[in-house]
């Protein structure tokens, strides 16, 4: 098969930081949706934060949200237009820290749409500040010293949180370190739209993804710390696939 650019990317530059992982996720969801959804109405959810310009990279709808309120906005989305694929694109700070009660809630509720949320680690358009799932011992512009639990608590485990909840129909976490895990986020995501398009409940991948720039490294050394570091606190697998019996 000829590799080229996704129909449902644009041909717009992205901004990311060279080596970022998202311009990697965004591919894997135009690949999707060029494979199985060209003929479906689509409709994205921006967060704030990174990804805030997601719109301008998919030629498809987008609705801007509120900082954390992205889940609540795709709830009402797609209650508003059953048929239509649905999914809010979050990082960690967004997702997991202002918007931690939207997407419990959400997921409580089994609201009938997929969150993509990305896991780097910190607060990455705001200059690398520790966030919810900065793991312990990781040094970030406001843990200096490294994150210690004693002081600033643990970090997040959004999927194991969800896990138990009626409403979820699909919770996994992958990881973009390497290609064999790239290929695993991809069929995540295509198994996410399924259960969505199935009118299973609420879905959710978590991608742990890196930030070289506010991590201070080099894109290669980025992935190796997620290899290296990042995995032994966050594993990777499929949770819960409610339809499949797990």
């Amino acid at each position: 098969m000829k590799f080229k650019r996704p129909e449902c990317l644009t041909k717009e530059s992205m901004h990311y930081c060279p080596g970022c992982g998202h311009g990697i996720i965004h591919r894997l969801i135009a690949e999707v949706i060029d494979e199985d959804y060209k003929e479906s109405k689509i409709i994205g959810v921006a967060p704030v934060g990174c990804a805030v310009f997601i719109y301008d990279y998919f030629n498809f709808d987008f609705v801007a949200a509120a900082h954390g309120r992205a889940t609540a906005a795709a709830t009402g989305v797609k209650r508003s237009i059953p048929d239509a694929l649905v999914f809010s694109y979050q990082g960690d700070g967004d997702i997991a820290a202002i918007g931690t009660s939207e997407v419990i809630h959400a997921a409580t509720r089994g609201e009938n749409f997929t969150a993509i949320f990305v896991n780097n680690g910190v607060y990455a358009m705001t200059g690398g500040q520790m966030a919810p799932t900065t793991i312990p011992g990781q040094v970030t512009v406001s843990s200096p010293y490294g994150r210690d639990p004693k002081v600033q608590g643990y970090h997040i485990k959004l999927c194991e949180m969800l896990v138990p909840l009626d409403g979820v129909a699909f919770v996994a976490r992958t990881s973009i370190h390497n290609l064999k895990n790239i290929e695993f986020t991809k069929k995540a995501i295509k198994r996410a739209f399924e259960v969505q398009m199935n009118n299973e409940g609420f879905s959710i991948i978590e991608v742990l993804s890196n930030c070289p720039t506010n991590w201070g490294l080099s894109p290669l050394e980025s992935m190796k710390r997620i290899e290296n570091e990042v995995l032994k606190y966050y594993s990777i697998g499929i949770f819960k696939d409610k339809g499949r019996g797990i």
